[in-house]
C-alpha cells in the first residue's frame, strides 16, 4: 500500500494546507480500497505542483517518487476498483456544495460543446481522423486526435464569471469499443444526444438549468431528446442556442377545413433571414452587454415551428448589431429577447474553459496505449471497416476498454 509519505515533503505540505483535507468526505466513497483512494491523493497532488505536461512522468519527477511507482501509477488509472460515474456525480455534489454557481432567472448556467484535440499515436484507442473548423491558417483542414464532449457549469462573483468544467468525455471514434459492453448503449448514441444526457445528469444535481449551446446542436435528436428527458426527469432543462443565416420554420397551421382529411401540422414555410428585410419596421432598439461590452442592438421575436416531421414551437430572436446579424434560439418560450441574447452571450466561456485545460493545466497530456489496439490507418476510408471488429479476444478487448478509462479518468482528475 502506498502512503501519503510517498509525496515527499513540498506534496504533503501543498496536500496538508489545501481543499485536499475536505477530500475524504467527497471522494472516498468512490474508491473501494484505500490503496486506491490515496493514489488519487498523490495524483492530484502531483498534477497541482507539476512544472510540464508529459502525462504521468512530470508526477512521478515532481514528487520525487521511485521509480517503480511509474508502473503503479498506470494501472491505477486501469484499475477497476473506481469508476468514472462515481467519480463524476462526487463531484458535482462537491461542486454544487461548495462552488460559487451563478443563477440565472432562477436557472443555472450550463454550457456544453465538443473539443478536439490532436493525437498522432498509433495504437491510442479513440483517434480518428477528425476535420479542423478552425479559421486560422497554421493549422491543417484535418487532424489525427480525440473527440471529446464536456460539459461545464458557470460560477464565479458577479464581477468576474467563469465556466467551471464538470465531466468530459470521448464522444467519437469509441462505438466499436463502447459495443463490446452491453451497460455502454447510452454513450453510443450520436454525440449530440449525449450532450443532452450529460445535461439531465448535471440538472439533477443543481436543479432546473438554462443549456448554452453552439448552433451545431440545433437538431432534431437533440429537441426529441430534451423533451423525452423533460418528461422523465424531475428537473427541467432549456436550450438557448444559435441558428445559421439559412434556417427555416413554419407558421403555426390554419384551422381545419371541415370535411374529411388529418389536420395540418404546419403553416407557412418561413426564411428567416427574409425577415431582417421585410420585417425591418418591426424591430425594436435597445442597449445590451454583450462579450462585457454595451452595444445598441435591434431585435425582433417570433415564434414559429420548426423541425421537419417535429414542428416544435421555438422562440426565434433577430438580433442586428451594425452590420452583423444573428439568430438566437431559446425551448423556453417565456424568456424575453433580451433575456436569451444575454444569455447566448455567456456560451464563450467554455472557449476559455478549454484553452486554460490545453495551453494552461495540461489536462490533455495524457499518454496511454495499448499494445492490443490495430494500428492506425492513416489512410482508411470512411466506408472501409473499422479494424476493432476484428478484435475478438476478450482479454484484448479488456485492456483496450481499459485504456480508454484511463485517458479519460487522466482528464478528470486534471
Amino acid at each position: 500500500m502506498i502512503s501519503l509519505r510517498f509525496l515527499g515533503r513540498k506534496g504533503e505540505q501543498i496536500a496538508r494546507k489545501s481543499c485536499l483535507d475536505s477530500l475524504p468526505d467527497a471522494f472516498r466513497s468512490c474508491f473501494s480500497r484505500a490503496a486506491v483512494y490515496e493514489w488519487i491523493v498523490v495524483i492530484v497532488v502531483g498534477l497541482m505542483v507539476r512544472s510540464d505536461h508529459l502525462g504521468a512522468t512530470s508526477i512521478v519527477r515532481e514528487l520525487a517518487l521511485n521509480l517503480r511507482h511509474y508502473e503503479t501509477m498506470l494501472h491505477f488509472f486501469r484499475s477497476a476498483a473506481w469508476s468514472l460515474e462515481s467519480l463524476q456525480l462526487s463531484w458535482y455534489k462537491a461542486v454544487n456544495r461548495n462552488a460559487p454557481i451563478v443563477r440565472y432567472l432562477g436557472c443555472v448556467l450550463l454550457v456544453s460543446d465538443g473539443m478536439k484535440k490532436s493525437k498522432e499515436a498509433r495504437y491510442m484507442p479513440g483517434v480518428k481522423k477528425l476535420h479542423q473548423e478552425s479559421e486560422n491558417s497554421s493549422k491543417g483542414e484535418y487532424i489525427f486526435g480525440h473527440f471529446f464532449g464536456a460539459i461545464g457549469v458557470l460560477a464565479g462573483t458577479a464581477e468576474k464569471w467563469f465556466c467551471l468544467p464538470l465531466f468530459l468525455n470521448l464522444q467519437d471514434g469509441v462505438k466499436t469499443i463502447l459495443g463490446w459492453d452491453d451497460s455502454s448503449e447510452e454513450r453510443q448514441a450520436s454525440h449530440v444526444v449525449q450532450v443532452i444526457n450529460q445535461d439531465f445528469t448535471a440538472a439533477g444535481i443543481f436543479g432546473r438549468a438554462l443549456l448554452l449551446l453552439d448552433r451545431y446542436y440545433l437538431s432534431i435528436p437533440a429537441l426529441q431528446r430534451l423533451a423525452e428527458g423533460n418528461h422523465t426527469y424531475a428537473s427541467a432543462v432549456h436550450i438557448v442556442t444559435r441558428a445559421k443565416m439559412n434556417v427555416v420554420a413554419y407558421e403555426p397551421p390554419a384551422a381545419k377545413k371541415p370535411g374529411r382529411g388529418r389536420p395540418p401540422k404546419k403553416g407557412k414555410m418561413v426564411k428567416l433571414a427574409a425577415l431582417f428585410q421585410t420585417r425591418a419596421a418591426d424591430f425594436q432598439t435597445a442597449k445590451v452587454t454583450f462579450y462585457g461590452k454595451e452595444e445598441t442592438v435591434s431585435y425582433l421575436r417570433v415564434d414559429l415551428l420548426w423541425g421537419q416531421g417535429l414542428y416544435q414551437k421555438l422562440s426565434f430572436v433577430l438580433v442586428r448589431q451594425d452590420e452583423r446579424l444573428s439568430i438566437f434560439v431559446s425551448t423556453d418560450l417565456s424568456l424575453e429577447p433580451l433575456q436569451i441574447h444575454t444569455a447566448y452571450g455567456y456560451r464563450f466561456k467554455i472557449e476559455c474553459t478549454f484553452r486554460e485545460m490545453k495551453q494552461v493545466i495540461g489536462a490533455f497530456g495524457y499518454r496511454f496505449w495499448s499494445s492490443a489496439m490495430p494500428k492506425l490507418s492513416l489512410y482508411r476510408r470512411k466506408g472501409d471497416p473499422d479494424p476493432l471488429e476484428h478484435v475478438t479476444d476478450e482479454q484484448q478487448r479488456k485492456r483496450i476498454r481499459l485504456t480508454l478509462q484511463a485517458i479519460e479518468g487522466f482528464v478528470m482528475c486534471t
